[in-house]
């Protein structure tokens, strides 16, 4: 059943709908969790708003890395949570392949260039760690350049530590069927057609061999003072809720939960990684 002309002109509020709908058997469960998820977003939001001035005020240096598969969801979530920040001290950063230049300097250069000054917050959509995952399975470097970058990542991540350069390290995490249904969504939609490239489907067909680059990346790479934090992105509302609210619970800001919004991150959905931890993309 649905909502009938006489049943809208009749509600004056979303309680009165909301009642409506229950009296006439009408199913607006999925109309209650957007509803949710967007007051939840605005207030979340609010409260990245006074980290940000937290982060200001005290000079901070944060540094969030969202990596995972393609159409884990990495570039919607940057985007929301970026969407109220003042933009002077929070930026996006998202690079390109390297110059021909740059592929003759020390892999991290171009990287350090990047990295948040005194008060920022910089977003990285993708970051040092496309040589961990990315490259080594599409070829785009070699055995010796990949083993390098494994020997040399904890080591580096260690300087930024001792420098109070704060890190969170997201790794998205979706299913090979979500990913395939996504992929889809993109090619039928003409305002996200530009996100499609053949290595997209690439990504498919060599799942299993992003795998096991990912498994040693976390094996190699996940250390006490730069841990990862497995955000499973099948539903994205739910993974750009608890990733928002882990980020916050990480830091201690004048305001805090002046929203009413909890913001302990549900372990259901984001957890840190550990070798016998459940993942969706395996």
């Amino acid at each position: 059943m649905k909502f009938t002309p006489e049943h809208l002109l009749e509600a004056k509020t979303r309680k009165e709908l909301i009642k409506i709908a229950k009296g006439n058997g009408i199913d607006i469960s999925r109309v209650l969790s957007k509803l949710k998820y967007e007051v939840e977003l605005r207030k979340l939001q609010s409260e990245l708003v006074s980290l940000q001035n937290h982060v200001a005020k005290n000079k901070l240096r944060v540094a969030i890395i969202f990596e995972g598969r393609d159409a884990s969801g990495k570039g919607g979530s940057i985007k929301r949570f970026k969407e109220h920040l003042n933009p002077r001290s929070s930026q996006v950063v998202a690079l390109t392949k390297p110059t021909e230049v740059e592929q003759g300097q020390w892999y991290f250069r171009r990287y350090i260039k990047v990295l948040p000054n005194p008060g920022e917050i910089v977003f990285f959509d993708r970051s040092w760690y496309n040589r961990a995952v990315v490259e080594p399975v599409m070829g785009f470097c070699n055995d010796a350049q990949y083993h390098k970058f494994m020997v040399q990542v904890p080591e580096f991540e260690h300087l930024l530590y001792e420098d109070n350069i704060i890190v969170i390290k997201f790794w998205f995490s979706i299913s090979k069927e979500e990913q395939k249904n996504r992929f889809e969504a993109r090619l039928k939609n003409p305002l996200k057609r530009w996100k499609f490239s053949p290595v997209d489907m690439k990504g498919q067909e060599l799942w299993d061999k992003y795998t096991h680059y990912k498994e040693q990346m976390f094996s190699k790479t996940h250390t006490t003072f730069s841990p990862w934090m497995i955000v499973k992105t099948n539903n994205k509302r739910e993974a750009r809720i608890e990733s928002m609210r882990y980020v916050l619970s990480q830091f201690e800001y004048e305001g805090k939960g002046n929203s009413g919004i909890p913001l302990v991150p549900d372990p259901n959905v984001i957890l840190r990684y550990y070798r016998s931890a459940v993942q969706i993309d395996i």
